[in-house]
């Protein structure tokens, strides 16, 4: 498969050009991932969008995400939050990265307080 780095490109300059967003740890988020390399998570669309949850806050312009997918696979580091979207997703964990804020783009809405327990717990367990 063929990776646009180029229009990628493009959109990072229009991303680094917004302001920072207001969020809440357990909110999930449409994040501008990007293109990345490798067998790094990739964001979709023209935007290059992935959902992700906040799983942790440092100050207004930055947060550590956790990217979601709709793969069926199981895997440890792929924990399960429910429906996201309309979807079954799970957290990818093993994908976790700190994001500037400008990357976030649109809540979806919040994480049970339940699920994100055992989100972070498994998080905690990988580190």
């Amino acid at each position: 498969m063929q990776k646009d780095f180029d229009g990628w490109n493009e959109a990072k300059k229009k991303t680094n050009a917004e302001h920072p967003r207001l969020y809440t740890v357990r909110e999930i988020w449409w994040c501008r991932f990007g293109v990345n390399i490798g067998t790094e998570q990739d964001g979709k669309g023209e935007l290059f969008l992935r959902p992700a949850i906040i799983l942790r806050g440092f100050g207004p312009d930055a947060c550590l995400v956790a990217p979601l997918t709709t793969s069926a696979r199981e895997h440890p580091l792929r924990v399960p939050v429910g429906i996201v979207d309309g979807y079954s997703a799970r957290a990818n964990i093993s994908q976790m990265r700190v994001v500037d804020t400008r990357r976030l783009v649109e809540k979806v809405g919040f994480l049970e307080k339940k699920l994100f327990a055992k989100l972070r717990k498994a998080a905690r367990e990988l580190l």
